[in-house]
């Protein structure tokens, strides 16, 4: 079976913009600074906590990182109950 291949440049853009290197990242997320390379090349998908991570630590949408909007703002959180 076949996969298509997403190339998410998004990460990468978002790390330059902040001045940080794959490996600063690749330490963040407790990965290897070769496997956080090939997440922004699209050779290797990124798992969704990976997402979420990325997208708290740059404070963005998730819909941001990955191409679904311009916005980078992410949205609000709802209030837990009691």
């Amino acid at each position: 079976m076949r996969t298509e291949i997403l190339k998410y440049g998004r990460i990468r853009d978002v790390r330059n913009d902040r001045g940080l290197t794959q490996a600063q990242i690749a330490e963040f997320l407790h990965v290897s600074q070769n496997t956080y390379s090939q997440y922004e090349i699209g050779t290797t998908r990124f798992p969704l906590d990976v997402v979420v991570k990325l997208a708290e630590y740059y404070n963005v949408s998730m819909d941001y990182l990955v191409g679904l909007t311009d916005d980078p703002a992410p949205y609000p959180r709802k209030r837990r109950q009691p």
